[in-house]
């Protein structure tokens, strides 16, 4: 008795569907928050690592806790603390990312909600070409970092 080539195909597609999604070699870890009470914006911290043997650029970021989500870059200048946008960040092969304060970071504007310690909050890296990689990023209280 033959299997029906019908659930074979679809399952053919599905895989696709799930390789496609997550860029192989590029993994997220770590990811946190530091608290801040009483405002409605967050940075999220995470260390991004590309496997892969090829480049890797993230387009963007998103997160269902807020209502926009981009990748900023902190610079100390002339003294100064600065804040830009940077995006695309691309990520050569073999190299790992580290998103920290005074550095990368992810800014999450206007939070849904308050953020509590101990909260777990998805962040989605959206890649170049299609797919994305997502992290939970654990809320730390704001003495942590």
């Amino acid at each position: 008795m033959r299997a029906p080539a019908l659930p074979a195909a679809f399952l053919a597609l599905l895989t696709v569907a799930v390789s496609a999604a997550t860029p192989p070699g590029l993994s997220a870890q770590d990811a946190w928050i530091r608290a801040t009470p009483g405002v409605d914006v967050a940075a999220a911290y995470l260390t991004l690592h590309n496997a892969a043997a090829q480049a890797v650029v993230v387009s963007g970021v998103r997160s269902p806790a807020a209502a926009a989500a981009m990748i900023h870059e902190s610079t100390l200048v002339d003294g100064k603390s600065t804040m830009r946008p940077r995006e695309p960040l691309r990520i050569a092969a073999g190299e790992t990312v580290r998103f920290a304060p005074g550095g990368l970071h992810i800014m999450l504007h206007g939070l849904k909600r308050p953020l509590a310690v101990g909260d777990e909050v998805p962040v989605t890296l959206l890649i170049e070409g299609g797919g994305s990689v997502t992290a939970l990023a654990r809320v730390r209280p704001l003495s942590d970092g």
